[in-house]
Formats: structure tokens, sequence, C-alpha cells
């Protein structure tokens, strides 16, 4: 399963998301703060046009502390980029929990604070309001339209 995570970030540092995707089930069940729970292709989308936004950008994740068995597995990642709506520097520490199934990853789930995102990518907005569970969920409806809006496009 060691492979599998470090397949997964490496891809992700090349936005590589056809290969990202390949480490995931199809019966894939994504969690994190900004888009909150996504499953099956629409992850695996999410990564799509993650990456697709940050190809020749300034973008770079690093990712180290990887613990797994056959059934669970973590890791830390960092990620490093520039939040294009503001132009801001960001620097996410994420901690990532996985749950594999068939030797592919059936449950992801990202842990950051939010908070400490906010602030970087918004400034003073996010430092004021960015704790909140009403910005969390204007986050999550957003980053869903987005999506949404991407996967319309991709057809």
């Amino acid at each position: 399963m060691q492979n599998l995570i470090e397949k997964f970030y490496t891809a992700f540092n090349q936005t590589d998301a056809n290969e990202m995707v390949k480490c995931y089930h199809s019966e894939i069940v994504f969690n994190d703060p900004a888009f909150g729970t996504l499953k099956g292709e629409r992850a695996g989308k999410m990564w799509k046009m993650l990456c697709d936004s940050q190809k020749g950008q300034d973008f770079k994740v690093e990712f180290t502390n990887v613990n797994y068995d056959n059934q669970k597995g973590s890791a830390h990642w960092d990620a490093y980029y520039t939040f294009s709506v503001t132009g801001r520097r960001v620097h996410n520490k994420v901690r990532a929990e996985f749950e594999f199934k068939d030797g592919l990853i059936i449950k992801h789930t990202d842990h950051f604070d939010l908070h400490k995102w906010s602030k970087q990518a918004l400034g003073i907005i996010g430092h004021l309001i960015g704790g909140t569970t009403f910005f969390k969920s204007n986050l999550q409806a957003r980053t869903n339209k987005m999506l949404d809006k991407y996967i319309r496009q991709m057809r």
C-alpha cells in the first residue's frame, strides 16, 4: 500500500490526475473541508479539475510520514501554490487518512485547518470569517458548483 500512496502523491505533484484516479477504487469516498464528501467519479473529477488548474503554475506537493497496513493508511502532505482567485501564496498542511479495498483506495479523508488556509488564501477576510461554519458551508457550495461546471465542460 505504500507504493499506492506514493504513486498518488507523486502523480499529484506532477499534476497527473489520470494516474491519481487509477489509485482509487470505483466506489471511492473522498472528504475534505473544502469540498465536503465526494463519491465515485466525482472525486476523480475533482482531482482532474485541481490538476488542470495548476498545470504550468508554481504548484508543488511534498509528502511524508506514509504509514499503512493492508486495510488503512495515512500520510502528511504539503501543497504550495498561488490561490488563483486572490494571487496569494498558500502552504496547506494536510493529514490524509486512507482505507483500502481490492488493492486500491476506497476511502480518502483529508484533514487541514480551514481557518489557517483561508487566512493565507483570502487575507483579512479569511482571518475574520474563515473559521466559521458559514464560511465552510459557503466554500463547499462554491467549490462543488465549480466542479459541476467543470464536469459539464468535460462532456
